[in-house]
């Protein structure tokens, strides 16, 4: 009635790696050193996702025309931003008069190019 215990995640993969380093002790060491890679790589993707995007505001632009709606999540993940930086460049795409708010609400708003709204300048309201 009783038996084993199902061994949780953790444990598994310990004795995971006991029998891999059981058949052969050379196996171990890269699998190390890949996994460090692989942190590093983890760690540099976060830290570029924080940075503000070396563009200029026409390759910006280009980048953003073919969403449907320009919206701050929408310019994230095409810019590959963090949410909060891709709000910031969405603001100061605004203050140049390249963007412009066309709706939304409550800090989700919905941008559009000055250009495709037919004209080369915002209007003021």
């Amino acid at each position: 009635m009783g038996g084993t215990k199902k061994k949780s995640i953790g444990q598994a993969d310990k004795a995971q790696s006991a029998q891999d380093s059981a058949q052969g002790s050379f196996a171990k060491k890269p699998e190390k050193k890949t996994a460090k890679e692989a942190k590093l790589a983890q760690q540099q993707a976060k830290q570029q996702a924080l940075l503000a995007p070396k563009m200029e505001d026409k390759q910006l632009l280009k980048t953003l025309a073919p969403l449907k709606a320009i919206t701050v999540y929408g310019a994230a993940r095409a810019l590959g931003l963090n949410a909060a930086i891709a709000a910031q460049t969405l603001r100061t795409l605004e203050s140049k008069n390249a963007i412009r708010k066309v709706g939304g609400y409550s800090g989700h708003y919905i941008y559009a190019p000055v250009a495709a709204l037919g004209g080369g300048q915002a209007q003021q309201t």
